[in-house]
């Protein structure tokens, strides 16, 4: 017992040099993380209890002392770049409320003709095609109001324009959609396509996920500021 005692003593000395309390009290509350005074402590009292025949080797402790910095440095750097991934959405967010009132390119089928009366959009083919359709209808009924035949188109980008509207949709009140068939050279037939279309930033707001600039787009509802394909203001 009389050894037990001196390492209980021993122990407990070793503690209270690392500032670290032997009695239990139910306010105490335990430390989850490493410190920078409490790896000092811990540093320290670790040179002073070294067994002087074998010292702790100089690389060792230099190690010791990288690996702490490294793990400190990289918490503060996280820390930094959260604060600066905040302010950047923020000042995304408030970019984001100049196009109010201006139209963005994005993918869709749902569009309404534009302060001339007129809907404009662009195709993306990933080849050249041998016949591009699109048709115009109305987007609550579906009746079909016109059909642009657009022929062989090359591959990338390829714009299209409806000019001539009926009277009923040149104000913008009611909204048109667009069906779109290409035939691509070497196909086995029509294929349905996306188009991309202009449509109007009603308003914005940040993501409530990682607080990036959401646009609110009429038909569309939130679409990210990253899908937009071009602004006309």
């Amino acid at each position: 017992m009389e050894v037990d005692n001196k390492s209980l003593s021993a122990q407990n000395a070793l503690l209270s040099k690392l500032g670290i309390s032997t009695t239990n009290t139910k306010t105490a509350e335990p430390k989850t993380e490493l410190g920078q005074s409490e790896f000092l402590r811990l540093m320290t009292t670790q040179l002073q209890n070294q067994d002087p025949f074998a010292p702790m080797d100089n690389g060792d402790f230099i190690a010791q002392m990288a690996q702490f910095s490294s793990v400190a440095g990289i918490s503060e750097m996280s820390e930094t770049m959260s604060g600066i991934a905040e302010q950047i959405g923020q000042f995304s967010v408030a970019s984001s409320v100049n196009m109010l009132g201006h139209s963005v390119l994005i993918p869709g089928n749902i569009a309404r003709a534009d302060d001339d009366g007129e809907i404009h959009g662009m195709l993306e083919l990933e080849r050249a095609s041998v016949n591009t359709r699109v048709e115009f209808l109305d987007a609550e009924s579906g009746e079909s109001l016109h059909t642009l035949s657009l022929g062989g188109r090359a591959s990338g980008l390829s714009g299209f324009e409806w000019t001539d509207l009926p009277e009923a949709y040149r104000d913008g009140t009611r909204s048109v959609r667009m069906d779109v068939s290409i035939t691509y050279a070497g196909g086995e037939g029509p294929e349905s396509l996306t188009p991309n279309v202009f449509a109007e930033v009603i308003g914005a707001s940040s993501s409530a996920v990682n607080g990036a600039a959401m646009l609110e787009v009429e038909d569309y509802g939130d679409v990210s500021a990253a899908e937009v394909l071009r602004f006309r203001l």
